[in-house]
């Protein structure tokens, strides 16, 4: 009798890009996207999660988490959930801001820097070494210092123009390791367009690049915003993560017990954080192939365990 053998219908990630389909298959991309997403939109939709100002006084000062203020007060009487809703739509904005446009910046002076090379390598390079001396925080305390305070959008704007050193240097790096490849040359002998060859065959070989410098500079953008805040620096009148935990410490929240005014914001920090880290991760894992063959021999060797068989061989 012949063996009935059931075709499996290929499923709905077969659809997708080969790249796409392992991000979404991987379970930290996943895990990264959805935290920031719901972050994201609970800071979007703010108005949808409270009916309070987060100017405005809503209740009695230093009230506990409880059903009318599900995260508690300030001593000014503020809602704490309806506060870090809508500060981090600054924080986010901010850190993605600044994030986006220092990895563009060095995407760009990276990829032109590496590929063209001469002159145009020279004067670039000199450019990324000037930003590299560029402490970008002392110079947002110079700024803060002239102007009384240093409101979000100029802290954006500083940590963009001084952050996107390192990613061009990278960028560079592997982009003239690059232009040497037999791909690159064999589109230059066809005669394709400079700027086809680089969007075409260098721009997706350094995804895992740009990615990295996207979600390391949003990282230090928000970290940067809420530490200028926390110190006093930015606008103490703005709404961010930052300057909830700066008026808690003036407030002096820990001594009198109101920890709900600290943890809020801290805790989007860290979750914001962890979320841009995972997905950092994921995209390493599918554009590297040395950490794709680590994943794969790690499975491997999961597998022979549960079999009962030795794995030393990998």
């Amino acid at each position: 009798m012949r063996e009935l053998r059931i075709k499996k219908k290929p499923g709905w990630t077969s659809r997708l890009s080969p790249s796409l389909a392992a991000f979404v298959t991987n379970p930290k991309g996943m895990s990264g996207v959805i935290i920031l997403l719901a972050i994201i939109l609970f800071s979007i939709l703010a108005p949808m999660f409270s009916e309070y100002n987060p100017h405005r006084r809503a209740g009695k000062p230093h009230v506990a988490p409880s059903y009318e203020h599900v995260m508690g007060t300030t001593r000014m009487g503020k809602d704490v959930y309806t506060q870090v809703a809508y500060g981090g739509r600054i924080s986010l904005g901010v850190g993605f801001g600044a994030g986006i446009a220092a990895a563009v910046i060095g995407l760009a002076i990276g990829i032109s820097a590496g590929y063209f090379g001469g002159r145009v390598d020279d004067i670039l390079t000199f450019f990324v070494n000037v930003v590299l001396v560029l402490p970008g925080l002392p110079l947002i305390i110079v700024i803060a210092s002239l102007v009384d305070s240093a409101g979000p959008l100029v802290i954006g704007i500083v940590l963009a123009l001084t952050g996107w050193g390192w990613p061009a240097r990278t960028i560079r790096t592997q982009t003239l390791s690059l232009r040497t490849r037999e791909f690159v040359l064999s589109a230059e002998l066809m005669g394709e367009k400079k700027w086809r060859i680089i969007f075409k065959e260098i721009f997706p070989n350094m995804l895992s690049f740009f990615m990295s410098g996207l979600v390391l500079g949003t990282i230090a953008a928000i970290l940067a915003e809420a530490a200028l805040s926390f110190i006093g620096l930015g606008d103490p009148n703005a709404v961010t993560w930052g300057t909830m935990l700066y008026w808690a410490q003036n407030n002096m929240a820990l001594q009198t017990g109101a920890w709900w005014e600290i943890w809020p914001p801290a805790l989007a920090i860290m979750l914001t954080g962890a979320a841009l880290v995972m997905i950092n991760f994921a995209v390493d894992e599918i554009t590297n192939p040395q950490l794709k063959a680590g994943r794969k021999i790690g499975l491997i060797r999961k597998f022979l365990k549960r079999r009962g068989r030795s794995a030393d061989v990998f």
